[in-house]
C-alpha cells in the first residue's frame, strides 16, 4: 500500500486499553483523531505532510476501531473515556503536550480534550464538526424531538439493528457512505440522515465508479478492517451519548480558550443537522481562541481525504503560527 510508505505502526497501553497507532516524523506532537466509519487510515495524506513540516504526527485507531481494543459495553465509550484515551496516549508517548486534531466523531474528542485538559492540549483543530457546548438537553433528546426515531443517530441506539444493515455488505456500505457524503455526489445522490428504520446504507448510493480522491485500494483497506472488527465499537460511541451528557454537567456552556482552527466542506450534510449551522456561526464565541474558519467549495464530509492539499496547508499554517 503506497500510502503506508514511511508510516510506522506500533501498540501502546493507554487508559486501560491496548491502542494501535500510526505515526510519522519527529518534532512537536500532533494527534489526529478519526471519525465514523473510519480508522487511522483517514489521515494517510496528513501523516507525511506533517512529518515533512517538522512534526511528530500520530493517528490512532480510536477505541472500538481497527487494531485497538473494543470493549463490549457502550458505557465504556463516553467522551470521558475517549478524552482519557488521548491523555493516556500522551503519557505513553512520553509527551507533556500536543496539538489535537479531529474529524467527524474525532472532532468532539479533540474539542473536549482541549476543554477538559488545557494543560495537555495546547491547541485544537476540528474538521467537519464544530464545537457545540453542552446544553440543557442531550443531543439524542434534541434529535428525537426535531427529526424523529428514523434519524440515523437515534436508530443506532437499538442493539444489533445498525450492525445488521451496515454489515450485510461491508464493501457496499463503505463505498456508499464515503461517496454519498462527499462533495462529488450530486444532490439527488447525497446521503440522507433520516430513512425508514434509520438505515444509513439505504440513505446512500453505491456509485458505478469512485470519485478521484477515493481508490479501490482505499475501499479495500476500510472493508478489510470492518470485516474483521464489525461496527459495534464505532456504534457504541453513539450509544454513550446520553451518558456523556449526564457526566459532562460540570462543563455546561463551557468555552474553549486555546488557539483553534475549524475546517469543513461547504457541501457537508452534517452542517445542516439541527443546531449545527448556529454552532458554526457561534464558533468564535464558544471558542474565543478561534484563529480561522475555512469552508471549502465543492467539498463534502470527508474533508481531509477529499481535499488533502488544502487541509494540509491550513493545518501547517495553523501549527506554525502557534
Amino acid at each position: 500500500m503506497t500510502a503506508d510508505v514511511g508510516i510506522g505502526h506500533r501498540f501502546v497501553q493507554t487508559n486501560g486499553i491496548r491502542m494501535h497507532i500510526a505515526e510519522q516524523g519527529e518534532g512537536p506532537l500532533v494527534l489526529l483523531c478519526h471519525g465514523f466509519p473510519e480508522s487511522w487510515y483517514s489521515w494517510r495524506h496528513q501523516l507525511r505532510a506533517l512529518a515533512d513540516a517538522g512534526y511528530h504526527a500520530v493517528a490512532p485507531d480510536q477505541r472500538g476501531y481497527g487494531q485497538t481494543d473494543r470493549p463490549p459495553e457502550p458505557e465504556q465509550y463516553t467522551i470521558l473515556h475517549l478524552v482519557g484515551d488521548m491523555v493516556g496516549l500522551l503519557q505513553a508517548l512520553g509527551e507533556q503536550q500536543a496539538v489535537i486534531v479531529g474529524h467527524d466523531w474525532g472532532a468532539p474528542v479533540a474539542w473536549n480534550a482541549a476543554l477538559m485538559r488545557p494543560d495537555r492540549f495546547r491547541a485544537v483543530a476540528g474538521l467537519s464538526v464544530p464545537y457545540v457546548p453542552r446544553g440543557p438537553v442531550s443531543v439524542l433528546k434534541l434529535l428525537r424531538q426535531v427529526a424523529g426515531e428514523d434519524f440515523y443517530m437515534v436508530a443506532f441506539q437499538k442493539p444489533g439493528q445498525a450492525e445488521a444493515t451496515l454489515g450485510s455488505d461491508i464493501r457496499r456500505t463503505i463505498r456508499s457512505i464515503l461517496y454519498s457524503a462527499s462533495g462529488d455526489a450530486p444532490p439527488d445522490q447525497r446521503w440522507k440522515p433520516v430513512n425508514p428504520g434509520g438505515d444509513l446504507v439505504a440513505g446512500s448510493v453505491d456509485p458505478p465508479s469512485l470519485p478521484g480522491w477515493l481508490s479501490e485500494a482505499d475501499v479495500d483497506f476500510y472493508t478489510a478492517e470492518f470485516e474483521r472488527t464489525g461496527f459495534t465499537g464505532g456504534l457504541n460511541w453513539y450509544r454513550a451519548l446520553d451518558l456523556t451528557w449526564e457526566l459532562t454537567a460540570p462543563f455546561d456552556g463551557a468555552r474553549i480558550a486555546q488557539p483553534a482552527l475549524f475546517i469543513a466542506g461547504k457541501e457537508d450534510g452534517v452542517l445542516s443537522f439541527p443546531g449545527m449551522g448556529g454552532a458554526v456561526q457561534g464558533l468564535a464565541s464558544a471558542v474565543p481562541g478561534l484563529r480561522r474558519t475555512l469552508l471549502l467549495d465543492g467539498c463534502g464530509h470527508w474533508v481531509q481525504q477529499e481535499r488533502p492539499a488544502e487541509v494540509n496547508a491550513a493545518l501547517i499554517e495553523f501549527l506554525k503560527g502557534l
